[in-house]
């Protein structure tokens, strides 16, 4: 086995078994890594010279095809269900044996970085994939070590990823030719018949989210910055709900725009990159992640390119509604330098609510925040999915359930005791429909939003009036500067007010049929707190 690169590991290839691979390319930096994806003609470079890759088939994560190894030592600690499915130790093996037999005897490129930017709590990470462009989004999107570690490397946990090797359903205990198969016990995750770059990321934030809280330490799916006085803020969200768009604030500090940990020091991002959506991106409304897909280092997925110009085209959703850019946070203007941040003061919820009923801001109680937190709500519109033809609701636990190994109300606990010893505000923030729902009212204006969340993380909104929605009992700030008052309440946009009420009705049902699920594991007060459908 021929090694090249920079500072090869004297942890080798073979405590994996990979003692046969044609040849291991460590730790390239950036340039050597485009070199050798183009060599290999993995993709093409942009106009400005980002690089561009097609993923196939997977234009995003494949829960479906994601499971969790059932072994004696972690079985009672994972939540099983739909989210975590179980699959047996000798299935993981085979696939294993399947996947070694694959990169032995070929090119392989292997990155060592850190998840977590809290030196006591971070986790080691080998990321060995069979193409360049994925190491080098493993490069992007995790935490470069100083050099003189590389040496003594030893991985807490591996990543062995490999598209081109397919599962046979029938056999190997798959769903389908994809899987991704995280071994807790073993330390390892396996990655294949998926080129979709997001698996290998949001694999390693299952595990984290495994192992954080025993430490005391609540693993969130949220964005994080720091305001002008040092006073940090949380976004929770899922995917299309504003959590990456609303923290890229140049008057703010980002600390990270999608998995952090909150421990007894306070935020800590576990990334080193950024990965954005990019679908009808713009200058105007995001400029920074704009210039960031023009840049050299960035990668992009599934974006339409012309290809004599090479300019790309972000309105083009011919490849997929989920094309995206990863870069390193480094290259954010404004991001911290340390990847950490104080105790949050504010705990922003963001829901895109597409049946247009939800206020467009209101504080949260304690014991609401528990609820909302629980509830995971937004909703997906007509066109984002095959067959969808109307809105929608979604319920994500934790906003992030399909990367939640425990148990949701472990970490609601988390962020309960957290809020309370650190006396934070939260606050739900609708970033969906007003005036009426999906193909009737229109989407809030992101100037407004804006303004309304900063109202909230500088103070302001802690002045005013606030008064309950009589549907969904949160706290409904009655003044906001700069903000219309009509907009602030959303039944007075509707102009059928009859087909307001029915509509809220009709979520409120759905709330309170999805948080059925977790009455028993609750105490009274969050119960007491929870949305309910009018009699």
């Amino acid at each position: 086995m021929e090694n090249l690169g920079f500072r090869p590991s004297r942890f080798g290839l073979d405590n994996h078994g990979l003692e046969k691979v044609e040849r291991a390319l460590w730790n390239l930096g950036t340039p050597g890594l485009f070199e050798h994806a183009l060599r290999r003609s993995e993709g093409q470079l942009t106009k400005r010279g980002a690089f561009i890759a097609l993923t196939g088939e997977h234009t995003g994560r494949s829960p479906n095809d994601r499971f969790v190894i059932d072994e004696p030592t972690t079985h009672d600690d994972i939540w099983w269900g739909d989210v975590n499915k179980p699959i047996s130790v000798e299935h993981f093996n085979q696939l294993h044996a399947k996947v070694l037999a694959y990169l032995n005897g070929r090119e392989v490129f292997v990155q060592n970085c850190y998840a977590g930017a809290d030196a006591a709590n971070r986790l080691k990470v080998r990321v060995i994939t069979e193409n360049a462009w994925h190491n080098l989004f493993a490069r992007n999107m995790f935490i470069q070590p100083p050099a003189d570690e590389l040496d003594n490397f030893e991985p807490d946990f591996t990543v062995l990823q490999a598209p081109s090797v397919t599962a046979d359903p029938a056999a190997d205990g798959t769903t389908s030719p994809t899987f991704i198969l995280v071994n807790l016990a073993k330390r390892m995750i396996l990655v294949g018949g998926s080129a979709y770059a997001g698996e290998i990321k949001k694999s390693i934030f299952s595990v984290m989210n495994y192992l954080m809280p025993p430490r005391d330490i609540l693993p969130m799916h949220c964005s994080a910055n720091i305001g002008p006085e040092g006073d940090s803020a949380i976004f929770f969200g899922l995917s299309g709900t504003g959590k990456t768009t609303l923290s890229a604030d140049s008057s703010r500090v980002l600390i990270g725009d999608d998995e952090h940990g909150w421990g007894s020091n306070g935020l800590f991002n576990f990334e080193g990159g950024c990965y954005a959506k990019t679908i009808n991106l713009t200058h105007e409304a995001e400029p920074e992640i704009y210039d960031l897909c023009h840049t050299f280092g960035s990668i992009i997925e599934n974006v339409m390119m012309d290809p004599d110009t090479r300019e790309l085209d972000f309105f083009d959703s011919t490849y997929s509604e989920n094309g995206r850019v990863s870069y390193d946070i480094a290259k954010v203007p404004n991001a911290s330098a340390t990847g950490q941040g104080g105790h949050p003061k504010n705990i922003v919820m963001l829901t895109c609510d597409a049946f247009g009923v939800l206020p467009p801001i209101s504080q949260l109680t304690p014991d609401q925040a528990m609820y909302h937190f629980l509830s995971g709500y937004t909703a997906k519109v007509a066109g984002t999915e095959r067959g969808l033809k109307e809105p929608a609701a979604t319920f994500s636990t934790c906003f992030g359930a399909p990367f939640m190994p425990r148990h949701p109300t472990v970490y609601a606990k988390l962020l309960g005791d957290k809020m309370a010893d650190h006396d934070a505000k939260c606050w739900l923030v609708n970033t969906g429909w007003s005036g009426g729902g999906y193909g009737v009212g229109e989407r809030m204006k992101i100037a407004y939003t804006r303004t309304m969340v900063n109202a909230a993380l500088n103070g302001s909104l802690g002045e005013v009036e606030l008064a309950p929605d009589s549907n969904f009992g949160v706290l409904v700030p009655q003044t906001c500067p700069d903000v219309p008052g009509e907009v602030l309440n959303p039944r007075n946009t509707w102009s059928d007010v009859g087909a307001y009420d029915s509509q809220a009705r009709n979520l409120t049902q759905r709330f309170e049929d999805n948080f059925k699920q977790f009455e028993d594991h609750v105490d009274e007060s969050v119960k007491a707190a929870a949305i309910r459908a009018a009699a």
